[in-house]
């Protein structure tokens, strides 16, 4: 995700408005408005105060921790499908007889 659509979601989530979110950040509207609209780059330290006012924490990332969650929110889908499957019939199978 790139730091306009971040921080543009992180300030939706915490219901401010770009003016709210520059006072408590300490910079300008106009200056949110720049970085969410992607005319402007902000620095991390930058983008982390931003991120911060709004509630948020910037982390770096762990490729194995992002592959894991992955797998995980892949596995937590199958499950999901399989529950939704129908369920077996009760009873015993039914097969013929092998003569001994």
């Amino acid at each position: 995700m790139d730091a306009a659509a971040l921080l543009r979601s992180a300030r939706l989530r915490a219901g401010l408005t770009q003016r709210a979110l520059a006072a408590a950040a300490g910079t300008s509207q106009a200056a949110v408005a720049a970085i969410e609209s992607g005319r402007k780059q902000p620095s991390v330290a930058t983008l982390d105060r931003l991120l911060r006012a709004a509630g948020t924490e910037l982390v770096a990332a762990d490729p194995e921790r992002a592959a894991l969650l992955r797998r995980a929110r892949r596995l937590e889908d199958v499950l999901v499908l399989a529950e939704a499957l129908p369920f077996r019939r009760p009873g015993g199978l039914r097969f013929p007889r092998v003569p001994a």
